[in-house]
């Protein structure tokens, strides 16, 4: 078990790529801090966990306010002690044009998309410094990020802006030994762009099929 005995923590673990990622760090032996802000989607892959004799929590809350960071931040420390790895996966898309969307809905998107990879990057990677013995964070990105999205440009400006806010933190917190990398996925088994996907479209890529979440988890 690569993992065995590190704390792993997974925001938007109640499906697709995270709940993948959350189950295979489990598999190796992690104790797994499952976030998500849907009740029901997380129960079930606690299930899924717990199942396989796999040990993990659920942390409910919204990862876009830093009161509720601070606060299951904390928690799984009462739980766990520590924080090894983080993995900053919970987005959600607007799938509208610049026309159509509303400053409340661009504002939504960013919050979640963006400033929750801040927000627990910030408070997680300070755990990790102080327990000063290195650590890993992983920022889910998305190619709409480097490619733009003709129908989702607050979700594009937000993935975007993951890449950079990915470049930075390597850089300040690489002296704390905590290395800092992004996965840049392509509507991986979401629906995050789901009604842009054409299943008769050839898929640009070498497998000439689309990625499944499985494959991102074995990237994290």
């Amino acid at each position: 078990m690569k993992l065995k005995d590190q704390v792993a923590v997974v925001t938007g673990a109640g499906r697709n790529i995270g709940e993948e990622i959350a189950k295979l760090f489990a598999a190796e032996g992690a104790k797994v801090a499952v976030i998500d802000m849907d009740r029901s989607r997380a129960e079930r892959v606690m299930g899924a966990i717990r199942g396989t004799g796999g040990v993990g929590e659920l942390f409910i809350g919204d990862v876009s306010k830093g009161s509720d960071v601070a606060e299951m931040v904390d928690a799984i420390i009462d739980r766990f002690g520590r924080i090894d790895i983080l993995v900053n996966n919970v987005a959600i898309s607007d799938n509208k044009h610049i026309f159509d969307i509303t400053e409340e809905e661009w504002d939504r998107v960013l919050a979640v998309t963006l400033k929750s990879q801040f927000l627990m990057g910030k408070h997680v990677g300070l755990q990790m410094a102080r327990q000063d013995t290195g650590g890993r964070i992983v920022n889910i990105g998305s190619t709409s990020g480097f490619m733009g999205r003709s129908r989702a440009v607050a979700y594009s400006a937000a993935k975007g802006g993951v890449a950079n806010l990915t470049r930075a933190m390597a850089a300040q917190l690489a002296p704390h030994k905590i290395r800092v990398n992004a996965i840049v996925p392509n509507k991986i088994g979401s629906p995050v762009g789901k009604d842009e996907f054409d299943p008769t479209r050839p898929v640009p890529n070498m497998a000439k099929r689309p990625g499944q979440p499985q494959e991102a988890a074995n990237l994290s």
